[in-house]
């Protein structure tokens, strides 16, 4: 073997180890979940008892906006009808807005001030922090002692603060979360996919890290903050593009407790079309990368238990499987090719299924218990659609990769919102409306990574690997179709050079 050779195949089982790590922790994540699903606070309506309208505290609840004019107006009015006296509640609409999301929100704060509601409409014109910018702002334009925020695709039950509140059981509850729920669920096997993995995360992770006195984030949405743990912890940052999960853990750093109540559901839209999906993990696995780079010697120097430091770690660096898939997509050729004409062709076979199989079949049984915590009835029917997720899941690697690395080498990029539609169940369409954002190129190399894929399936089964080939299979086939559906989605213009989309056909009697 030369020493090329070596090194692939060291780096070929070395990353192969490495994502079967992540795997193990998925299993024991469902081990932490499943031993303390009853511990602790568990279901609102039977533990928490409900306050009197005495009792209730002031709170201000944000609405942080921008060019949301298929949704804005849903936001406004299910916040406005909320079930709170309306003597202790105020709704600040944020509005960064460059379009005429501004008109509707100016328009419907005028109609419920007009029926009694303190609700105020506080319009930017620059976009400084984004996000975190938009909600210190408002923040300095209030005195309540809690926050709950709200993104413009939530639709809360009216119920839901009542329901939340008696969550701060003790001065030091910082934040309580509730779970996402999902309107458009069943809207096409993109948004089912999406909601399976979403499940995954909301109901056994964020549990399991809760009850186990671990750290677990605010999700930016859904969820109060009280006021003094926000300013203990430093205030909004902008300085990742996860202002929420920043936040979270320093607070949480300083001491503070936060508390989740999966059974308090509050439904949101799932990205309809897969640009504003892939836009939206972009943002995602960049910005915990951030954080991770920002906060790691905080978290390693803090006066906290050993087992918190290890899984904030491990949470706050889980997109570098991104990275690492992707290079195990590219090494599994050549991995081959040595295992066949160099070494004997069943060496380390029993060790790479093996770590294969710790690496996926943690996430079929993880995700499967999330179906069932969620439907009791029907979740098996959850298993045949659990290829498409884990085809999501690797099909994602190329965007998030370069997520990870503009992360890695300090590249600023603006925070980019997620589009919304106002799909809710299967009906509305994504189709002619504004804010569809295309990426091309990404699309371009998620298609020829499915086609090298497709190519090493078939050596692998000419050379009689059957059971790893099934596993590849899996690879190919997610990045054809994140590849695919992107392209198809942008329109066969996409595939042009721009110097040839722009140019425009004259009227024939102008020509």
């Amino acid at each position: 073997m030369s020493l090329i050779e070596a090194i692939i195949f060291v780096l070929y089982f070395g990353t192969l180890a490495a994502l079967s790590v992540y795997g193990v922790h998925r299993c024991c994540m469902l081990w932490w979940f499943f031993r303390n699903r009853g511990k602790g606070i568990q279901s609102p309506a039977n533990v928490l008892k409900p306050l009197r309208d005495e009792d209730l505290p002031a709170v201000t609840l944000q609405l942080p906006i921008y060019n949301e004019r298929y949704v804005v107006e849903r936001v406004i009015n299910q916040a406005a009808r909320l079930d709170y006296p309306r003597d202790r509640l105020e709704i600040q609409v944020l509005d960064d807005s460059t379009d005429d999301t501004t008109a509707i929100a100016e328009r419907l704060v005028h109609q419920w001030r007009a029926r009694g509601l303190n609700i105020v409409h506080i319009h930017r014109v620059d976009r400084t922090g984004y996000k975190a910018g938009a909600l210190k702002n408002g923040l300095s334009k209030t005195k309540n002692p809690f926050v709950a925020i709200l993104d413009a695709d939530f639709v809360p039950a009216p119920e839901f603060l009542r329901q939340i509140m008696p969550g701060f059981t003790h001065d030091r509850v910082g934040v309580v979360q509730a779970r996402w729920g999902h309107l458009n669920r069943n809207y096409s096997v993109l948004t089912r996919a999406q909601s399976i993995l979403l499940d995954g995360h909301f109901v056994i992770e964020h549990t399991a890290r809760n009850r186990t006195g671990r750290f677990f984030n605010f999700n930016g949405t859904a969820g109060v903050w009280r006021r003094s743990c926000l300013e203990d912890a430093g205030g909004w940052e902008h300085d990742t593009l996860t202002e929420d999960l920043d936040l979270s853990y320093r607070a949480q750093l300083k001491g503070w407790n936060f508390v989740y109540l999966p059974d308090i559901v509050v439904p949101a839209e799932l990205p309809a079309e897969i640009h504003g999906f892939k836009s939206q993990q972009h943002r995602w696995a960049k910005g915990s990368i951030q954080t991770a780079i920002k906060l790691t010697g905080r978290i390693l120097g803090a006066s906290i238990p050993l087992k918190a430091k290890v899984e904030a770690i491990s949470h706050l660096s889980a997109n570098l499987c991104y990275p690492l898939l992707l290079l195990l997509s590219l090494l599994l050729m050549p991995g081959l090719w040595i295992r066949t004409h160099v070494l004997d062709p069943g060496s380390g076979a029993v060790f790479d299924i093996s770590l294969f199989a710790a690496a996926s079949l943690s996430i079929v049984v993880f995700y499967l218990a999330a179906q069932r915590e969620i439907e009791q009835k029907n979740w098996w029917r959850s298993f045949f659609e659990l290829p498409v997720v884990f085809a999501l899941g690797i099909g994602l690697s190329v965007n998030n990769s370069a997520a990870v690395l503009e992360a890695l080498i300090g590249h600023e990029t603006p925070f980019v919102r997620t589009p919304k539609h106002a799909i809710t169940g299967r009906t509305g369409t994504w189709r002619g409306k504004s804010y569809f954002n295309k990426k091309t190129l990404s699309s371009m190399l998620e298609v020829i990574f499915g086609i090298y894929l497709s190519a090493t399936v078939v050596y692998m089964v000419s050379e009689r690997f059957y059971v790893p080939s099934l596993f590849v299979t899996l690879f190919a086939f997610g990045y054809l179709y994140i590849g695919f559906t992107s392209l198809a989605q942008a329109g066969w213009r996409a595939l042009l050079p721009r110097r040839v989309r722009e140019v425009r056909v004259l009227p024939a009697a102008i020509a």
